[in-house]
């Protein structure tokens, strides 16, 4: 039975496109933002605790025990902390602020175990920032690890195979749309495996900074209530104990964002690249070039029967540029915050889900598109043999090496803007005043066999 659909979502990637995005949705949604908060409130209380000073009584097993359960939050936990952000509950009026909602369901938790003596250090000197911009970035990181490399990896195998697989199947080139001098399906597969490698090296490469310092931070709460505490020291210990997070030692009351910006960039770079295969793969489809497996019960056209339209690469166009879009609008916002801090970054951080939400769905059409294509051989030859004067170049640099006058303008004159027939072009070659040699080398010349070292790159790796 199919999965129902919300056929009431703003957003396809919550309706048509959520069952693909299921892994990503817990990682972004409410829910997820609540848990990462919960998990540096406990983790930030561990470490107060944890610190010569501050607390006398350190934590039994136990209890360290009930700090790392508690950011486990079910879904019930997390209605209850939307409940105290916008009712209350009990004695507790509503907050109106979500890291706030956080720190109260926590507490309330604390008073019905034996760290209720705990509850005023939860949050403790800190603004809600220092919580959120560590919660932000363990959501990036968490997105990256997990679903979008997971998936650009795949991409790259995929992208390697085929290059592999066709490395040395000639293919008419076509520089600014007009034949050129042939290539290999294989070197053009490894052009953008080698351009979309070296992004995903970057993206793996990249590290998210992060800060815990006040509200305008300089540890004014912190200093005053603990003034013989290293706060700096315990801020980068603190933010350095999340894998793959980089403490920043110099803030406002905001982390700037400056990472988010280079991740943004780079994962839209990688986009980019996509998107340009996809339009290559479209425009070698449209020459029947690469053929689709046609798959049963699949309709292409609603009126043409025959059709099998190249829809994932299509959709993946279009999502790859709404990603992009986001993508771009973050990396040029997200830096920019008016003196200490302004909340207008609050709103955008929350659509991070989308952009990524956009660039999965891609990767994965794009997958789904390479899975019933391929390069048609045949094909690619007969349209290599129909262009003979794409061996123009060749047969000039051979005979510039044999020292002869204007070949360039010899073969502009024969070939430029005429039709040239194979045996046009024999006769051309041996109407030549050349040695035997020399002659025979070029008549060996074929638009099949001039593919230059084509073959040995779509090998490397």
């Amino acid at each position: 039975m199919a999965r129902s659909r919300n056929t009431e979502a703003l957003s396809p990637l919550d309706g048509r496109y959520a069952a693909k995005l299921e892994g990503l949705s817990r990682l972004c949604g409410e829910g997820a933002l609540a848990r990462y908060r919960a998990l540096v409130e406990c983790r930030y209380l561990a470490a107060l605790c944890a610190t010569p000073g501050v607390r006398a009584r350190r934590l039994t097993a136990a209890e360290k025990k009930l700090l790392e359960r508690l950011p486990q939050l079910s879904e019930a936990d997390v209605l209850k902390i939307i409940e105290l952000e916008e009712r209350g509950s009990g004695p507790i009026p509503a907050t109106r602020h979500d890291v706030k909602a956080v720190e109260y369901f926590i507490k309330a938790r604390l008073h019905r175990s034996s760290l209720r003596d705990l509850a005023e250090l939860v949050h403790f000197a800190l603004t809600s920032e220092d919580v959120n911009n560590i919660s932000y970035a363990l959501m990036l990181r968490d997105c990256l690890r997990t679903q979008l490399l997971p998936a650009l990896e795949e991409l790259l195998a995929a992208l390697d195979a085929l290059a592999a697989r066709h490395a040395a199947a000639p293919l008419l080139a076509r520089t600014h749309g007009q034949p050129a001098v042939p290539t290999t399906f294989g070197k053009e597969f490894r052009v953008f495996h080698a351009r979309l490698a070296r992004q995903v090296r970057q993206l793996k490469a990249l590290s998210i900074c992060a800060k815990l310092n006040g509200a305008s931070g300089n540890y004014n709460a912190h200093a005053a209530a603990y003034p013989g505490v290293n706060w700096e020291k315990f801020s980068r210990e603190f933010v350095e104990s999340f894998d793959g997070l980089e403490f920043n030692p110099v803030t406002t009351q905001i982390e700037p964002h400056d990472t988010y910006a280079e991740l943004f960039d780079n994962l839209r770079r990688a986009n980019t690249v996509l998107l340009a295969f996809c339009q290559d793969m479209w425009r070698y489809i449209s020459a029947g070039l690469v053929r689709q497996r046609a798959v049963a019960g699949e309709v292409g056209s609603s009126t043409m029967p025959q059709k099998v339209n190249p829809i994932h690469f299509e959709n993946a166009e279009g999502n790859l540029g709404l990603a992009n879009a986001q993508l771009g609008f973050f990396s040029a916002k997200l830096p920019v915050s008016r003196l200490q801090r302004d909340l207008s970054d609050s709103t955008v951080e929350r659509n991070f889900g989308a952009a990524f939400g956009h660039s999965l769905a891609a990767y994965k059409s794009i997958l789904s598109g390479l899975s019933r294509v391929s390069p048609d051989e045949a094909a690619a030859a007969a349209e290599l043999e129909a262009h003979p004067e794409v061996l123009a170049e060749g047969i000039q640099t051979i005979l510039r090496r044999e020292g002869e006058h204007g070949p360039y303008e010899l073969l502009s004159k024969f070939t430029r803007g005429r039709a040239v027939t194979a045996d046009g072009m024999r006769q051309f070659i041996y109407g030549l005043e050349l040695k035997r040699t020399v002659k025979a080398e070029l008549s060996r010349l074929s638009p099949l066999n001039y593919t230059g070292l084509a073959a040995r790159i779509a090998k490397r790796r």
